[in-house]
Parts: C-alpha cells; structure tokens; sequence
C-alpha cells in the first residue's frame, strides 16, 4: 500500500509544491488538494503547507482556518488523521482550533530566515516517532508571526502533558513562550510547527551539518514518521 498524503493549496500557499516534493523524497504519494474543495480524496494523511494564506490579512490563518476544505480537516483529525500544520498551517491549526494558543509577531518586529537548532520534545505523535527524544535536529525556519504564545495555566498543561513537541535551543528567534516551537493535540495525530521540514530533506538543498554544506535532511523523518503512522493503523 502506498501511502497518500494530502497537500492543501489555499490563495498565498507559497510551499505546497516543496511539501510534495518532500512526501514523494519520503516514499509516498503526494496528493494535491484546493481550499475550495470538500473532497480530501480519500488520503491517508495531510499538510497545511507554509506561505501567506489571504495574505495574513485579519490574523496570520484566520481567513484560510474558515475555508471550505477545513470543515473536512476537522473530521479528518477527530478520525485520528494524522494532520501536520506547516508555519502558516501552524497558524490555521491554532485559528481553526485543532491546536491550543496563538501566533504573534515576531518579538523583534522582523521576518526571520535561519537554520534553526530544534530540540524533540515529543517523539510519540503520528510526525515525529522516527526521532528520539531530546534528540537535535536542524530545519530552516522563516516567518514574521511565528511567536507562539498561552495562557500561563494552557502553558502548564502543555509541559504537563506533553504537548510540546519541538523546543527551540541555542536561539529563540521570535520570542515563542517557553521556547515552544511545535505542539501536538492530546490524541497525537495533529502536530504544528513553525519551522520547515519540508526544506531538510534533500542532500544538498538543506541546512549545512558538521559533514557537509546543504547536507542536512533532519526533516524526512517528519514524513517517514506519518507514512509509519499511516501503515501502523491499517495493519
């Protein structure tokens, strides 16, 4: 069986096609899929991929999180789906609430590019069970309304839980509570980031490692863990 993993387009998606590329660099089968659609087209799996949905207008997410596909998303994810939210899909994730809390501005009031250092916080979620916990990792990371923020007590029952997946090291580099640079929901099924896994998984095009320059594919694991995911719940 090969697995199918859906990649939302809405108006302003500026990373559907390199989240494509990164599901069949994975092994699967990458399945377009338009906004306006109420047929998810009987995937396996989905990514809300990274760009600037309706242009960030009102909140970064808050008009692609009201798009026709999204109602079906949501059944998707109370199915068990397993649903990653890319940057901007992180934001659409939080805004449709399938994910606690919120993304602000960036502290520094700047868009940010950098290869940024990750440290796994959670490697039993349907995106991240092909890493270890407290392993490291590296994946390009780039927005302006990437600060993940909560209330004290959602914070808590965040760490409590373990609902962290991915925590910022060396550097916060928008000023996310806690360092948080992922979460999932309860179920483990919906996972969201702001950095971009789908940029580290090529040798040659992602970030640069102590063995070689642009030779870092920290985030194949991402999509090789949904594709385990996948065959795991039809066996």
């Amino acid at each position: 069986m090969t697995t199918r993993i859906g990649v939302i387009t809405f108006p302003g998606s500026l990373d559907d096609r390199d989240a494509q590329r990164a599901i069949r660099i994975a092994g699967a089968e990458p399945v377009a899929l338009w906004h306006g659609s109420h047929d998810l087209e009987g995937v396996d799996a989905l990514v809300l991929p990274g760009g600037f949905s309706y242009g960030d207008y009102l909140r970064a997410g808050a008009i692609a999180a009201l798009a026709p596909i999204m109602s079906e998303v949501k059944d998707a994810a109370s199915r068990g789906m397993p649903i990653l939210g890319i940057c901007n899909g992180f934001q659409m994730l939080v805004e449709a609430h399938l994910l606690p809390g919120g993304l602000i501005r960036n502290a520094h009031q700047q868009f940010v590019r950098r290869d940024q250092r990750l440290r796994v916080e959670n490697a039993a979620t349907a995106w991240t069970s092909d890493f270890t916990e407290g392993q490291e990792i590296v994946i390009p990371l780039k927005n302006a309304d990437g600060g993940y923020i909560a209330s004290e007590s959602e914070l808590d029952r965040l760490e409590g839980e373990g609902l962290v997946a991915f925590r910022y090291t060396g550097v916060n580099p928008n000023g996310s509570l806690r360092d948080i640079a992922g979460i999932a929901n309860e179920r483990g099924n919906v996972v969201g980031l702001m950095p971009h896994p789908e940029h580290a998984v090529e040798p040659g095009f992602g970030p640069d490692t102590t063995d070689a320059m642009r030779s870092g594919v920290d985030g194949l694991a991402f999509f090789s863990s949904a594709i385990s995911a996948v065959v795991a719940t039809a066996t």
